[in-house]
């Protein structure tokens, strides 16, 4: 789960809906991908296993890795 592609993906692409609509995933707020976990809601495919990934990225500090790969 924790290939380049995803990394720059994470870097990359913006959320498509919610209260955080437009924002690179990789920045959306620690507490909103928490919300995502306690509801047991994140987004079924794709985007919620991005979403999964940003939140285990964050809570390890391992931001500095995506970073230098945005557009």
């Amino acid at each position: 789960m924790l290939d380049k592609h995803n990394l720059v993906e994470l870097a990359n692409t913006r959320m498509p809906f919610g209260k955080y609509q437009g924002r690179v995933l990789i920045d959306l707020p620690e507490e909103y991908l928490l919300w995502f976990a306690r509801k047991e809601a994140f987004p079924e495919g794709h985007l919620g296993s991005l979403l999964q990934l940003a939140l285990a990225i964050k809570i390890e500090g391992l931001q500095g890795l995506v970073d230098p790969l945005r557009k």
